[in-house]
């Protein structure tokens, strides 16, 4: 049985698509390599952003749910997604930029040795960078190269996700007996593990809590968590080996973009195993990734309804000459 090669992505949702656009492209400077719909719901916006050539292991991805409620954080959820930067002096590089832009941020920290950058955005929803520069393990992606943020600050991909349970006991056994995870590091009710080559690509952080409530679902928090798998022949041996466990799944689900299996590990914690491959470079040139609508081939037959349903959202960069912004 191969281990899982990583974080592939994860996926949030928002308030705004247009908002959330904003801020990850001119705050961020991540590329939205894919401006799509909610394969189940197609009235809704699906954005993903990711590094330069749309790398799996590097997009955040977000759904933009006509009128749903602000969700609540807690206990027993997905509560922050990391974002690997080269080194410790891009985190110094962030701190300077989100004072400048009026980013609300925790300063920098140290976490099981690294330097991290905790931060939210205009719904509450939670992020931290992480530095690279005393990492091994899974190699992290390429930054947007015409995007605003200097190479050797940018973003490059996904770093370790971080839940919070209330039953550590349980969670601890079905990351490591099921999803063949190691715990390499804790500090106090804070527990390290990862996966595979490990790194800052390849962790989960699991915080025992069972003090505050329980998180409640809405924009502003995450949706679920997907994990990197070679290719579909893994993703059936996953799946036979969560079955063999007792817990149920969504079966085989073609995503066009990569295959697809989902997986209720917990109360609203929801984990997908996620192919490489195909990705995001099929129906779009290199130069001009995620500035039109995108569908897969089952849905262009209702491009017509489905550009009604979804308002426009200029997403054009290619003609943009963003310059490098050092402060």
């Amino acid at each position: 049985m191969n281990h899982l090669k990583g974080m592939h992505h994860v996926t949030a949702i928002t308030s705004s698509a247009e908002e959330n656009y904003k801020f990850f492209t001119y705050v961020l400077g991540m590329r939205l390599v894919k401006k799509t719909v909610n394969q189940d719901d197609i009235q809704t916006y699906h954005l993903f952003f990711a590094d330069d050539k749309g790398s799996a292991g590097t997009d955040m991805t977000f759904f933009d749910f006509p009128g749903i409620p602000k969700g609540m954080h807690g206990t027993d959820e997905i509560y922050k997604t990391s974002f690997r930067v080269p080194n410790d002096e891009a985190l110094t590089y962030w701190v300077r930029r989100f004072e400048r832009l009026g980013v609300e941020h925790q300063g920098i920290q140290e976490m099981f040795g690294k330097k991290t950058l905790s931060f939210i955005d205009f719904d509450d929803q939670h992020y931290q960078l992480i530095s690279d520069e005393n990492n091994h393990g899974v190699k992290s992606g390429t930054p947007w190269q015409k995007g605003p943020i200097p190479l050797e600050f940018a973003i490059t991909g996904l770093g370790p996700l971080f839940v919070r349970v209330s039953n550590f006991d349980y969670f601890k056994e079905l990351l490591e007996k099921v999803f063949l995870f190691k715990e390499i590091n804790s500090e106090g009710a804070i527990h390290l593990f990862e996966v595979g080559e490990g790194g800052n690509g390849a962790q989960v952080v699991v915080e025992y809590n069972s003090v505050l409530p329980r998180a409640r679902q809405g924009y502003g928090t995450v949706h679920h968590a997907a994990f990197r798998v070679a290719d579909r022949s893994e993703l059936d041996q996953w799946m036979s080996r969560v079955h063999s466990f007792g817990f149920q799944s969504s079966g085989f689900v073609d995503r066009f973009f990569f295959g697809s299996l989902y997986v209720n590990v917990a109360p609203q914690i929801l984990f997908e195993f996620a192919t490489d491959g195909p990705g995001f470079m099929g129906d779009e040139p290199y130069e001009t990734l995620g500035e039109k609508l995108s569908l897969p081939p089952f849905l262009e037959s209702k491009r017509d309804q489905i550009e009604k349903m979804v308002r426009p959202i200029d997403t054009v960069r290619s003609s943009i000459d963003f310059e490098k912004e050092y402060e």
